[in-house]
């Protein structure tokens, strides 16, 4: 998944959680209750860090869950 903003992606779909890796931190952030929808057209996405600015980012609630020792 090459993106200069984030690392990498992960949705879980029993509950709605999508995982977002960002680069260069390696901080992982949830995103909660987002539909399985907005998760595949987020994968589909050219810019995933446009698409999660757009998409993502201010419209569901988030919460950091893993800091990066490294970043």
């Amino acid at each position: 998944m090459p993106s200069t903003a984030i690392q990498s992606i992960n949705y879980d779909p029993a509950t709605r959680t999508l995982s977002v890796w960002f680069v260069p931190s390696g901080n992982r952030y949830d995103y909660d209750d987002v539909p399985p929808q907005t998760y595949a057209a987020f994968r589909k996405a050219s810019s995933k860090g446009r698409f999660l600015n757009a998409f993502i980012r201010d419209r569901y609630s988030y919460h950091l869950v893993e800091q990066s020792q490294s970043g």
